[in-house]
């Protein structure tokens, strides 16, 4: 079992940037694809990124595309979420997720992935 935890959260104004942590512990992450996701209060789980485990092919919530950048160095086992111009609606607690990338499936459910850590919170206010 791979054990994450989230750091880099905070708060931050409109149009500045953050960089999420998942580093990774328990086992190599380098066969498993990492996923960030994200809640806000009364709202479901959502995708905001994910990367599998070769780091070519990523995959963006349209919300993010253009903002936001995920990367992974297997090497350090560790995951990076590169914020940008952020907007009070990312406001959220971020989460990790990893999951055994075996198949071609586009893995955007929070059901599909086997590990979580427990969240950083990102605040977006003036």
């Amino acid at each position: 079992q791979v054990q994450l935890v989230e750091s880099g959260g905070g708060l931050v104004q409109p149009g500045g940037s953050l960089r999420l942590a998942c580093a990774a512990s328990g086992r190599t992450i380098i066969r498993y694809a990492m996923g960030w996701f994200r809640q806000a209060p009364g709202k479901e789980r959502d995708i905001v990124a994910f990367i599998r485990q070769g780091g070519l092919n990523t995959y963006y919530a349209d919300s993010v595309k253009g903002r936001f950048t995920i990367c992974r160095d297997n090497a350090k086992n560790t995951v990076w979420l590169q914020m940008n111009s952020l907007k009070p609606e990312d406001t959220a607690v971020y989460y990790c997720a990893a999951r055994p990338d075996y198949s071609s499936s586009v893995y955007v459910y929070p059901n599909q992935y086997d590990c979580w850590g427990q969240g950083t919170q990102v605040t977006v206010s003036s």
